[in-house]
């Protein structure tokens, strides 16, 4: 599916870890090669479109440690679960604008096998002062092959 690089643990965890059919990922934050290309809370009075390449680089970071955990004759076959957490101000409310654009990532690349179950939760602090952090939950299948 993609050809980006897994992403760089921060700390002494797993980017993923699979259970059966399905994959768990740890918390991403928009980090490239391990360097957050984004920092600072998401403010009430913030453009949601300047987060939104930080957005989608975290949701890219989830599949990419997910498919590295992949056989050779599988494919993500649905997303179960995604929780959102953003690094926001008190009186911030957009919760659910931000994790649109996470789900919107996953439908472009997945279909509506990237609609799964989602909380969106602000929070006071994300590590390295990230503005976002996902972690996500997929189911594995077998591709079929024509003989």
């Amino acid at each position: 599916m993609m050809s980006v690089k897994s992403p760089i643990p921060q700390g002494k965890y797993v980017p993923a870890k699979r259970v059966g059919n399905l994959i768990f990922t740890a918390g991403m934050t928009p980090r490239e090669n391990g360097v957050l290309i984004q920092s600072g809370k998401i403010k009430s009075d913030f453009e949601i479109e300047h987060v939104k390449p930080a957005i989608r680089l975290a949701a890219m970071n989830t599949l990419s440690a997910s498919e590295k955990l992949l056989n050779e004759n599988e494919k993500i076959e649905s997303v179960i679960s995604m929780t959102v957490y953003i690094n926001t101000e008190g009186d911030f409310e957009l919760h659910s604008s931000i994790a649109d654009i996470a789900s919107e990532y996953y439908v472009e690349l997945l279909g509506e096998a990237g609609i799964g179950s989602r909380a969106a939760i602000g929070v006071a602090s994300l590590p390295g002062n990230a503005p976002i952090e996902i972690q996500l939950v997929v189911s594995v299948t077998e591709v079929k092959t024509i003989e």
